[in-house]
């Protein structure tokens, strides 16, 4: 080919190149890890988003549930501090305080902190799961600790994205970061449906084998906390702790028969269905809650 033509097509190709390159999205810009204690993974645009106002209530409010409240905030606070610690899988009834106990949990440490050292909550959606591996690239070379939050997680039939978390917690090469602890709330003990498990169980050739790699996701998380349904006593003591905590006045008879009822209407007791009845209640009674 004449050299004149050569030269040509090389400067087509330079031309070419620089379009594509005008195309591509630029890089997401590196997260501010200081502009707040809480983000949330937005994973189309890879970005962490700073939330400025957390959803969480007091960790005192949450009732019921003293025992496996006091384990999560002692892994936490080892965590903190850099002591070892386990990743945390909060299991079990709806509606009880499993999501509420891991932000409060977060609360708790930072604000007890003597050295002003800051832990950072980061709350990954179910549905982003398959690109945790990305996201822990972010958060490992930062100097900070790190809780990495999924709430309401499990897998449904030929969801293969639980390969994704199950190498991000214990396996690969690397491991899971020093500075990245992973805290999940499910109903599902094993995160994944009883019918898929048995199933898998029941034709396969070898059911142990079969089952084993599903089963084993849960067993990633060194801490199981269970979470179950509340009685009529924790029910009413939800209640007492919400209204004096907001300030709601009622006589304490009618208070708890209109508990109660709430309770037999809803035909069930936890602490969701305690805080809906103290919203309603405190919208009769004309008085603001507080923040």
């Amino acid at each position: 080919m004449p050299t004149a033509s050569l030269q040509a097509l090389f400067e087509k190709l330079d031309r070419l190149i620089e379009a594509v390159d005008r195309i591509q999205p630029p890089p997401a810009p590196a997260a501010d890890l200081d502009a707040a204690d809480c983000f949330v993974w937005s994973a189309e645009q890879g970005v962490l988003e700073p939330v400025h106002r957390v959803n969480r209530v007091e960790i005192g409010l949450i009732r019921g549930v003293d025992r496996v409240r006091d384990i999560l905030v002692d892994n936490t606070q080892r965590f903190a501090a850099g002591l070892p610690a386990n990743n945390v899988l909060l299991w079990g009834a709806r509606g009880m305080g499993k999501s509420s106990l891991a932000k409060a949990a977060h609360a708790t440490i930072n604000h007890e902190s003597a050295d002003g050292t800051r832990l950072k909550l980061v709350e990954i959606h179910r549905e982003d799961i398959d690109t945790l591996p990305r996201l822990m690239t972010i958060l490992k070379t930062a100097p900070h600790r790190f809780i990495l939050f999924c709430d309401d997680l499990s897998f449904d039939h030929d969801d293969t994205s639980y390969k994704s978390l199950k190498a991000a917690l214990e396996g690969g090469v690397e491991g899971r970061p020093a500075n990245v602890i992973f805290y999940a709330t499910s109903n599902r003990r094993h995160l994944l449906p009883r019918d898929m498990i048995d199933n898998e169980r029941s034709t396969a050739i070898n059911p142990s084998e079969a089952v084993e790699e599903k089963v084993s996701l849960s067993d990633r998380f060194g801490l199981w906390l269970g979470f179950h349904k509340c009685s009529q006593d924790d029910y009413l003591e939800m209640i007492d702790g919400y209204v004096r905590y907001h300030g709601l006045d009622m006589d304490p008879d009618t208070l708890r028969a209109e508990a109660l009822e709430w309770a037999t209407t809803r035909g069930s007791r936890s602490g969701r269905v305690a805080w809906q009845f103290t919203q309603d209640l405190a919208g009769r009674l004309g008085k603001p809650l507080k923040d």
